[in-house]
């Protein structure tokens, strides 16, 4: 287990979204984060005391958590002085980019020297299966989205929250370094080799009793060509008896590729339930999860009426409003 609190390392970031991963442990898990460290012209701030090391020692924070996802998520060498810093100031290292701590020749040394633990979250553990395509007992609910970082593990956590607030049987099922941060276990996915990832998903999702219901950590976008294959991993790999439709509205692009717009919520019902049902025929798409954060309180509510309307199935923001009413169309399944 990664010694808690945390203090989050946002680094350099380039914008808000680039520190995903340290945003989701302080909204998911609060009591762990005790503060933020960012280094000159960081452009992302969780509304956490900024802190030095030495601080955050003295508030009792254990592991100094990388909680930035770059793309190609490498180890910046500008976060080096701080990484090997915080180790001989006593902190372990915890990490889950696809460039390890542990492959950091200077960071290794220092571990070993400093009697510290290095922690790469985004390591498969496991030697997963290759997918069989079985029907499982149990009910699973997988978000989709239509980019990258729309809010599909924010949903499926609200989904699963509202869930246990009413006494009923569910698991949230993370399969991405954040999602993992946050709960303590799951799949890497996108670090598993390709020919395994749909059968770590049916090991991630296994057999339950008939009133379980499994909520998925969403990775990736079908339209997303960088990361279209995780996502497709989890639609058959999952079975989703549900789908969940998951959209940022105020994108100017897909994320990264500034040649690509994003598609409507219609392409994405119509491509994402036809594959869905390639695994499980009964899957049915039952509510729209949308990320408002850009927007206003009286834009947001306007913009989830419209797209409640235009679709026909229920619409909301569940980390604004709650999850309520998804849960309740998840039911009504």
């Amino acid at each position: 287990m990664i010694p808690t609190p945390y203090l989050l390392f946002l680094g350099d970031a380039p914008d808000p979204l680039a520190a995903k991963v340290a945003q989701g442990i302080k909204d998911w898990r609060p009591d762990n984060a005790v503060g933020q460290l960012r280094l000159e012209g960081c452009k992302a701030d969780l509304g956490l005391p900024d802190m030095t090391l030495a601080e955050a020692r003295a508030a009792g924070a254990q592991t100094l958590v990388i909680g930035v996802a770059n793309r190609g998520g490498v180890i910046s060498q500008t976060w080096k002085k701080v990484l090997v810093t915080a180790l001989e100031e006593g902190f372990d290292l915890a990490s889950g980019l696809h460039n390890l701590l542990r492959d950091e020749e200077d960071l290794a040394a220092v571990a070993q020297a400093t009697g510290r633990r290095l922690h790469d979250v985004r390591v498969p553990s496991v030697k997963y299966p290759i997918a069989n395509g079985e029907k499982r007992t149990g009910k699973r609910v997988l978000a989709v989205g239509t980019d990258c970082s729309v809010g599909k593990m924010y949903t499926s956590l609200a989904m699963d929250l509202e869930m246990k607030k009413r006494g009923l049987n569910s698991s949230f099922r993370a399969t991405g370094q954040t999602g993992i941060l946050i709960t303590g276990n799951g799949v890497p996915l996108d670090a598993v080799v390709a020919d395994f990832m749909a059968g770590a998903v049916e090991w991630l999702t296994p057999d339950n009793v008939a009133d379980h219901w499994d909520h998925i950590e969403g990775q990736g976008s079908l339209f997303h060509v960088s990361y279209s294959g995780v996502t497709m991993a989890l639609i058959h790999g999952g079975q989703p008896d549900a789908l969940i439709l998951s959209h940022e509205p105020t994108r100017a692009h897909m994320r990264g590729l500034p040649g690509y717009a994003l598609p409507s919520l219609e392409a994405l019902r119509d491509t994402a339930l036809p594959l869905a049902r390639v695994a499980n025929p009964a899957c049915e798409i039952v509510g729209i999860s949308v990320n408002t954060a850009a927007m206003g309180e009286d834009e947001a509510l306007s913009y989830l009426a419209q797209v409640e309307a235009r679709m026909g199935l229920p619409a909301a923001d569940p980390f604004r409003q709650g999850a309520a009413r998804l849960v309740d169309a998840l039911l009504a399944l």
